[in-house]
């Protein structure tokens, strides 16, 4: 790699005229959604009892998913056990395992026709194996009433439980994905009932049980970590194995969650993803708006492309 190239990976952006953060600027304004295919998905999500991640992270890119017939469905409840502090998912209690969900959800992916299928999941501390099981059912449930469709799991961390990712992994989804979400610094703020450490560690142990299989990791820009540390995270991320990199803005769910310290600009993003590019990562998606599931449907076609 050429030297100037490793000089660029390390520069810190300039610093801001302002200690204030400013309002949020027009790139990151979006279209209120609203559209038939909005709608129809709203309504069958409802009527089998079914629970997104793009409703109940209160995503920004709900419509333009929903349009295109794609959603991140979230299982296990929707009810966390942690209470991470960027996060709108509600936390507490969960409610008892739902034992037909796997055939609800099945059936919704069915109905809508789905050629990627996204899931993902409440943290539950509870359980023993943290629903690894549920994990793998969904993917039994999909895989029978749509063989065609391609799966990818957007898993916890199991407390580092490798019993509980041995199982999920053991299912054979196409995308296995874990979120770094920030760097080491931030998590004991940001991310208490996680651990830096063991966020890299599941994706090195997955990578090792399955070596084909594509992995898959994200992270938010604008918590408060220098340009530096981001650039290391990016780094140990790659160090781990893994495929597929989500780069996108933080945006703060309410006056309760961690204010965002600055706005990265659409340039700073598109200077990331060259970044990620040569450093090997098969394929990235990094914009202000995007989200761990953000074309989700295309991302898993350019990284098989790159092999």
């Amino acid at each position: 790699m050429p030297r100037s190239a490793l000089v660029q990976f390390t520069r810190r952006p300039p610093p801001s005229e302002s200690s204030e953060v400013p309002r949020k600027p027009s790139w990151l304004k979006v279209k209120a959604p609203g559209g038939p295919n909005y709608m129809a998905l709203k309504h069958l999500m409802h009527d089998l009892r079914l629970h997104t991640v793009c409703e109940e992270a209160h995503c920004p890119n709900i419509g333009e998913c929903w349009e295109h017939r794609a959603a991140t469905f979230m299982i296990l409840g929707d009810v966390c056990t942690r209470n991470c502090a960027y996060c709108a998912v509600a936390h507490g209690t969960p409610a008892p395992l739902d034992g037909d969900e796997p055939a609800r959800l099945a059936d919704a992916v069915a109905q809508m026709g789905l050629r990627h299928v996204v899931i993902t999941s409440v943290d539950r501390d509870d359980l023993p194996n943290g629903g690894a099981e549920v994990f793998a059912e969904v993917i039994e449930a999909i895989r029978l009433r749509r063989p065609d469709a391609s799966v990818e799991v957007l898993i916890p961390d199991f407390k580092g439980n490798a019993d509980a990712l041995a199982i999920v992994v053991a299912a054979r989804p196409d995308i296995l994905n874990h979120n770094l979400e920030t760097v080491e610094r931030l998590y004991r703020i940001a991310r208490p009932g996680g651990r830096y450490p063991r966020a890299l560690e599941l994706l090195r142990r997955a990578k090792t049980i399955a070596p084909d299989m594509l992995t898959k990791s994200g992270v938010m820009c604008g918590l408060g970590e220098e340009w530096d540390e981001l650039i290391g995270a990016i780094r140990d991320l790659r160090g781990q194995g893994v495929d597929i990199l989500t780069l996108g803005q933080y945006l703060r769910p309410s006056a309760a969650h961690l204010p965002i310290a600055r706005w990265y600009t659409p340039d700073e993003f598109a200077e990331l993803r060259q970044i990620v590019l040569a450093l090997g990562f098969r394929h990235v998606e990094s914009g202000p708006l995007v989200r761990s599931s953000y074309h989700a449907w295309e991302q898993v076609e350019s990284a098989v492309a790159a092999t």
